[in-house]
């Protein structure tokens, strides 16, 4: 319809499944058809009039999703040079020809490029950092002829001569894998489907690699590959759906190990990268609520348990007998500190530990047994490892970054503590870290927890209710989402927007409690914890319910979800991103991917009680007759975490059901997965689009 879709008066469209009406200049929304469903448990009966939406090969529902694309594009036609504008103005801040920072492996030196123009990175090494460049892989050559192109996982073998990786070109997150001979530049005709990690042996020629299942998309069996060969070894396969398998190497490469793992315990088997015909040794049953993950030293296992200590402590064990028996603890629990992860060289290793929601790298030499901290200078920040490929060295290499400090990669000496900056990403155009401030504060949840909030601003705010913000927040799984750097988010602090990230219960930022805490039967914290934090920002006077925008995506679009049903009148808009809102009929489904290993992070509502507990809260069963703010949803057709279905059925419904006028917009990707699309330049025209719309909603167009 294009240009002529406005100068349309009383036109009348029926596509498929789908009927709206258009008046002149005032185009209404398309309404999906009713289709009742019914289901019956725990003496229920459901009744779903928009489950037909489920059928991806039903043209009536492509219809129905390019029908909403096309009334979304028509109500923000006129903000379309907004968006053109901040899209040149985010693509204008970052360094588009650049290269990563080289880091060592074996004999040569790696890394990534990109070129102005291309959407995808470029894979490189050379032997000197003087040395002519080799391309190891394009992905702006593989991209060609597809509408997406992700690369998953890649790893060099160990005598640098072979390079292991695996693509996805449509966004469900199905990687193909395939083998490159560097020598010869040709690659093997042998590839593997639904690979989710894979590791090299140390012969250079056998590779380890677990698959899913192609329905549920669970990673469930292992496999050994020997390079040329058209059959390969089943080595192991977890058969509890509770369970996934992922194999990963050893920090001094010396051992593979084979990790199962549900959302509460783990179990691990281990065996020599030398020896990859052995088969892998069972290190300790699992026991229900047990995690533990292995590492390596020496003589030693180092393993990171919470047997006995809710946030990880670390303990050893000798190799020949590694024993419950002959466990020595290392590192004790400590009430307020998570162990989150650990990394092993030749004479040190370092705790990743999290406190008060803050990021701390401790560092012990292992032949003194003193330890000492890495200090960051910031009230908020994200610091991480980054690549670290040699064992046998002193240096560490991490990746600092916060809301003001763009991301920044350093050496860091072990024994002299003294660390080299290599490289800061650039903010092209110039930036003053200056001009802004970061900070934490505290909101007070209904039952008198303290709920972190990270803010950054420009530094000229009044706090009089006036300024409008852009609140975000996730709150599942026991992720903590980082407080990152973004050049993009610039377009919003420098209009006066506040952008602030409220650390919800569910997330992992307080540590194991903190998600407990969130989950399950205690998951309505998530969502109260939300609008706590929004009360708080608007009682303080950072902003006010009608400058107040909130975002959230995929198990975050779930907290949108439930808080727009609890507290509409909160906020003047939301943009909910993939998400996964109806709870109850995808956790009844266990053919869908992520459901079965989920029941432990949300319940099973064949269970009465959880039932009951799920939809009290479920987003699509509580959508009520009653207003609700401006409402951008956002979906990718190809999505396998979060199946479009659920955004559109929410949309269709919440449509069917809300008294106001407010806007309910619903953006299809069609081409695009979890993350939306892959390409750099399409990722930042999305930005701008979302950005385009906070910035209309709050009154703001320049």
């Amino acid at each position: 319809m294009g240009k002529n879709f406005l100068l349309l008066i009383s036109l009348f469209i029926t596509l498929g499944g789908l009927t709206f009406v258009m008046g002149q200049n005032q185009p209404t929304p398309p309404v999906a058809t009713k289709i009742p469903k019914t289901d019956k448990l725990h003496g229920e009966t459901r009744v779903d009039n928009y489950y037909w939406l489920r059928d991806k090969n039903n043209p009536e529902v492509i219809s129905y999703l390019e029908a909403e694309n096309t009334y979304a594009d028509t109500i923000l036609k006129p903000y379309e040079g907004f968006q053109e504008k901040l899209y040149k103005e985010i693509v204008g801040r970052i360094k588009q020809t650049d290269l990563s920072v080289p880091y060592k492996e074996g004999k040569y030196l790696y890394y990534t490029r990109t070129e102005e123009g291309k959407q995808y990175i470029v894979l490189c090494r050379k032997q000197t950092a003087e040395a002519e460049e080799e391309i190891l892989l394009d992905l702006n050559e593989l991209a060609q002829g597809q509408k997406f192109m992700s690369l998953g996982t890649i790893a060099v073998s160990p005598d640098g001569t072979k390079l292991a990786y695996s693509t996805d070109n449509n966004g469900f997150r199905q990687y193909v894998l395939f083998v490159k001979d560097l020598e010869t530049k040709k690659t093997f005709p042998q590839t593997r489907e639904r690979v989710t990690s894979l590791q090299w042996a140390a012969d250079n020629k056998t590779l380890f690699y677990t698959i899913e299942d192609a329905q549920t998309k669970r990673s469930y069996q292992l496999y050994r590959h020997v390079l040329g060969s058209d059959k390969d070894d089943l080595v192991y396969e977890e058969k509890d759906p509770l369970y996934t398998l992922r194999v990963s190497k050893s920090d001094s490469k010396a051992y593979i190990f084979i990790t199962s793992t549900s959302s509460t315990t783990s179990e691990c088997r281990f065996l020599p990268a030398d020896q990859p015909n052995q088969t892998p040794k069972l290190l300790l049953e699992r026991e229900e609520g047990h995690q533990y993950y292995l590492e390596h030293h020496g003589d030693f296992f180092y393993i990171r348990t919470n047997q006995d200590a809710k946030n990880f402590r670390l303990i050893k064990t000798p190799i020949a007998s590694p024993t419950k028996e002959n466990w020595k603890e290392v590192v004790p629990h400590k009430d307020n500190v998570t162990i989150e992860n650990i990394s092993f060289f030749i004479n040190h290793y370092i705790l990743f530990e999290r406190e008060d929601g803050l990021q701390k790298m401790i560092v012990t030499d292992l032949r003194s047994n003193k330890s000492h901290s890495i200090e960051f200078p910031d009230p908020v920040y994200a610091a991480f490892s980054s690549t670290n490929r040699e064992f046998n060295t002193n240096i560490f290499r991490f990746s600092y970054q916060s809301y003001v400090i763009p991301n920044s990669i350093f050496d860091y000496n072990l024994d002299t503590q003294q660390r080299q900056l290599l490289k800061q990403d650039e903010v092209v155009g110039g930036y003053d870290a200056n001009q802004y401030k970061s900070e934490r504060i505290f909101a007070t949840a209904t039952d008198g927890t303290k709920i972190p909030i990270s803010l950054v601003y420009k530094k000229d705010l009044i706090k009089d209710g006036s300024r409008p913000m852009y609140l975000t927040g996730y709150g599942a799984y026991g992720i903590s989402i980082p407080t990152t750097f973004s050049s993009s988010l610039l377009s919003l602090l420098n209009r006066g927007v506040i952008f602030a990230r409220a650390h919800v219960r569910g997330g992992g930022d307080l540590g194991k409690t903190w998600h407990d805490q969130g989950k399950m039967m205690l998951k309505r914290n998530t969502f109260t914890d939300f609008i706590n934090a929004a009360e708080y920002l608007i009682s303080e006077k950072y902003t006010s319910n009608k400058h107040l925008v909130i975002q959230g995506g995929s198990a975050g679009g779930l907290l949108m979800g439930a808080v727009l049903n609890m507290r509409p009148e909160l906020f003047k808009a939301a943009i909910v991103e993939v998400p996964f809102v109806d709870v109850i009929n995808t956790m009844l489904d266990e053919s869908l991917p992520l459901t079965t290993g989920e029941f432990l992070e949300w319940g099973n509502p064949k269970v009465k009680n959880e039932y009951d507990y799920i939809k009290s809260y479920c987003p699509y069963s509580n959508i009520a007759a009653k207003a609700y703010p401006n409402i951008l949803v956002k979906t990718s057709l190809n999505d396998s975490q979060v199946m479009y279905w659920e955004p559109a059925k929410y949309v269709a419904k919440l449509r069917a059901n809300k008294t106001d006028n407010n806007l309910l917009l619903l953006k299809t990707n069609l081409a695009g997965g979890h993350g939306g699309s892959s390409g750099r330049y399409d990722r930042f025209k999305e930005v701008a689009f979302n950005f385009a719309f906070v910035l209309e909603q709050v009154g703001i167009i320049e």
